[in-house]
């Protein structure tokens, strides 16, 4: 019982840190889709193609509704896939606490970050080039808010004269919700024993380690995060395997970004993507032995 009410209190302390980052990101979707719609989308167009650089440096700021933020704006169309797997890659989450917390040297947490950045923004302009040659000689229209309403059933597209704030807070509530259970879910698993497994399978320095620690990056919650930290600053996991999991690491991107896009083929490729992603950097770190510490 302990177990379950110690979970419930985290998974709500970092639902509600989510709540401004979400209401902010569907109030500007909600004002783009009823304002500017049209002269947007054009804007959009050219800017999509610098995007990943603005991705890779929000991504830096260490908090996941950044991530969160990215994949709502992608699934309303407003961003390019390779802006938001910028900001998935180069998010810190938790990291960035952790390892100022336990006094990391200020040289290598820059290292870390900056690395993390450099990997989000080159990786997010590739994935955009190649989504541009492979679909040169198709249309690809994407999604826009009002998809989202269908998707959600909150009906806050069903009146005229409603404004911004009240879909965007209908949105965000529905969106938090879903947030608040999965991570009720995995907090629990991971205090009933999960983390002290995950920690063994972590336990050696070879490449297998780093497809394992981009596993559990993939567990979208904070807590594989801090988990993957902490072995890195005690030396249980190396450098290449700490960043392949960090880098896969999004925070509660990908649940929103399976919550928000309808696309369920489109949501597993870019989690593939985002895994290929972290384990190629993880291996060539682990092979260049590169350290950070």
């Amino acid at each position: 019982m302990t177990i379950i009410i110690d979970a419930l209190a985290d998974a709500a302390i970092d639902t509600v840190k989510l709540l401004p980052f979400l209401f902010l990101t569907y109030l500007l979707m909600e004002y783009l889709e009823d304002r500017t719609e049209e002269k947007t989308g054009n804007a959009l167009k050219k800017v999509g193609r610098i995007g990943p650089l603005f991705g890779g440096a929000v991504g830096v700021i260490p908090q996941c509704g950044f991530s969160a933020a990215a994949a709502s704006l992608f699934s309303g169309g407003v961003i390019t896939v390779g802006t938001m797997l910028a900001a998935f890659l180069s998010t810190s989450d938790e990291m960035l606490p952790i390892l100022i917390s336990e006094r990391t040297d200020a040289g290598a947490i820059v290292r870390i970050v900056l690395v993390k950045m450099a990997i989000g923004i080159v990786s997010g302009f590739a994935i955009d080039f190649l989504n541009r040659v492979l679909r040169k000689n198709r249309t690809s229209p994407r999604h826009a808010i009002h998809e989202l309403c269908e998707h959600e059933h909150c009906g806050c597209d069903e009146g005229e004269g409603s404004g911004i704030f009240l879909p965007a807070l209908k949105h965000t509530l529905h969106i938090a919700g879903f947030i608040l259970l999965i991570s009720l879910a995995l907090d629990v698993v991971l205090a009933a024993g999960g983390e002290a497994a995950l920690t063994s399978v972590l336990n050696s320095r070879n490449m297998v380690g780093v497809l394992i620690a981009a596993l559990i990056g993939l567990i979208p919650n904070c807590g594989s995060s801090v988990l993957l930290t902490e072995l890195f600053l005690r030396g249980i996991c190396g450098s290449g395997q700490m960043m392949a999991g960090l880098l896969v690491n999004a925070g509660v991107g990908l649940l929103v970004l399976f919550r928000t896009n309808r696309h369920m083929k489109e949501n597993l490729q870019i989690t593939a993507a985002l895994f290929v992603c972290g384990v190629f950097w993880g291996i060539l770190i682990e092979t260049l032995g590169i350290s950070f510490l």
